[in-house]
């Protein structure tokens, strides 16, 4: 976890450092609960490596199979979790409006809970909530370019 620090909260659960609860972990990421939920089920998942925001992904394989997987395991534990919900969000707040400076996928089991909190998680431009879906769409690596002679 190069370059985080001690400063960073979600560094520390990685690490273990604190109490709390972990839903799932592997040898990528965690996931654990929101400690301020926005709807019926609001989990985060997180790489174990420190990387600040959306801003420092690029358009490689390593970072679009980082962000797959962190879809994957949010999709799994709200599967498992809250089979009775109908609806899904799965997303990433964008500088300046992220919370915590350490990428976290915000998975959410609809309803929002209390409704108005909805409004944190709107797609409004740059600045929005951006969609997980739509971020792999911006990491997905460009095919290799085959020449013909």
């Amino acid at each position: 976890m190069a370059g985080a620090g001690a400063a960073c909260i979600f560094c520390q659960i990685a690490n273990k450092s604190t109490s709390a609860t972990l839903l799932h972990t592997d040898e990528k990421v965690i996931a654990f609960q929101d400690i301020n939920p926005s709807a019926v089920r609001h989990y985060l998942v997180i790489p174990l490596e420190h990387i600040p925001t959306v801003k420092n992904l690029e358009r490689r394989t390593e970072d679009y199979s980082l962000v797959s997987h962190m879809l994957e395991v949010g999709q799994m534990l709200l599967r498992r979790d809250a089979p009775q919900c109908t609806q899904y969000r799965f997303g990433f707040h964008q500088p300046p409006l992220n919370s915590v400076n350490h990428l976290h996928l915000h998975c959410l089991a609809l309803p929002y809970t209390p409704r108005w909190k909805c409004v944190k998680f709107l797609s409004v431009g740059s600045l929005g909530f951006l969609e997980a879906e739509k971020l792999l769409e911006k990491l997905k690596p460009l095919p290799p370019i085959i020449s013909k002679v």
